[in-house]
């Protein structure tokens, strides 16, 4: 690939390089729809590249390495996290956008951002919300809020619409984005089904047999077979999905985890726990804001504040509002230095 000319003219190349490069149903930056505000482009980013490094540096991408994926507050550092999800989310569709030679920045862009308004807890704590406030709570939702009004990053309109959609039962309106559609719920079944076997909570033996027989048991080959039944099913269609047969074995898999890990397993033994926690402190807060909110706003301020905590956060400020603590001496080591002051 030939080098830049001129560096004020970088972007302009990349963009022509997607021309040059990229399928006919691959979203363009060029063509993009642009933002809710104006601004001047940059020199050398096209403006999906802006919105991937801007979703990397926003504070809720970073709260996400402390937030549940499935299992709760693991001590083992080897369990998946929402960040170490969203990561592999990212690889995955980033793998299909290239060998579809779709747009790789906007595809990035889109799945690095996807979860960025999940609760803590995971799902169990985007059910409790969904419960309290009006009008229901889903991440997916939350995720733009964060990008639009509680971090104003202020993104193309197409990586907005591809974080909205990633939620099964959206459309998305871009090639891209349907790619991490799948990517998302590829990732997380194969992530999870590895940690449930770590966990102890079931075994490669207890998989489904047919669905076994036509991926494998062995997690790298299973993916390996998800993701290129996408590719060889979506070369030259305009739409990205996986081929009839593959997606049958791939839903009878996730329907089979619901059943044995997702719902009423060891794996959501604290859920209970955490549930309460999510409520008493949406309650609380809730108190707190009466007398310096709008009443019409404080659910949605509420809301806001609990799903961008982290998990350990959360448990913080249940501490600190909830359970009562001792009183707190100031000079604890005032012994120490009565030992070294004694005269023998």
């Amino acid at each position: 690939m030939p080098q830049f000319t001129d560096v004020n003219n970088i972007r302009t190349e990349l963009e022509d390089r997607e021309f040059k490069f990229l399928s006919d149903i691959a979203t363009k930056a060029r063509n993009s729809k642009g933002r809710k505000r104006e601004e001047e482009e940059s020199i050398m980013r096209t403006c999906f590249q802006r919105d991937r490094d801007r979703i990397i540096h926003s504070k809720a991408f970073r709260r996400l390495k402390h937030k549940t994926q499935v299992f709760l507050s693991p001590f083992d550092d080897h369990f998946r996290t929402r960040l170490t999800h969203t990561l592999e989310v990212s690889q995955i569709a980033r793998s299909i956008s290239r060998s579809l030679n779709l747009n790789e920045d906007l595809t990035e862009a889109i799945a690095l951002g996807h979860d960025l308004g999940h609760t803590p807890f995971g799902h169990c704590g985007e059910g409790v919300l969904n419960e309290l406030v009006k009008g229901g709570f889903q991440h997916n939702i939350q995720s733009v809020r964060v990008v639009e009004i509680l971090e104003n990053l202020n993104l193309c309109q197409e990586t907005i619409d591809g974080i909205l959609t990633h939620s099964w039962g959206y459309t998305p309106k871009t090639p891209e984005a349907q790619a991490v559609q799948l990517a998302d719920k590829i990732a997380y079944i194969n992530h999870d089904i590895e940690d449930s076997i770590r966990a102890g909570i079931i075994s490669e033996n207890d998989l489904p047999k047919d669905c076994i027989e036509y991926f494998s048991s062995v997690q790298s080959k299973r993916l390996n077979k998800m993701i290129l039944e996408i590719i060889s099913n979506s070369i030259g269609k305009d739409k990205i999905s996986m081929s009839e047969e593959a997606w049958h074995y791939t839903t009878k898999l996730r329907e089979w985890m619901f059943e044995n890990v997702y719902i009423d397993s060891p794996a959501k033994l604290e859920e209970k726990k955490a549930s309460r926690l999510i409520r008493d402190l949406f309650y609380h807060y809730c108190e707190v804001l009466k007398p310096i909110c709008e009443e019409s706003r404080i659910e949605r301020v509420v809301a806001d504040y609990i799903s961008g905590m982290t998990d350990r956060y959360a448990v913080e400020r249940y501490k600190e509002n909830f359970i009562p603590l001792g009183l707190q001496c100031t000079s604890k080591d005032d012994y120490l230095f009565k030992l070294a002051n004694m005269t023998e």
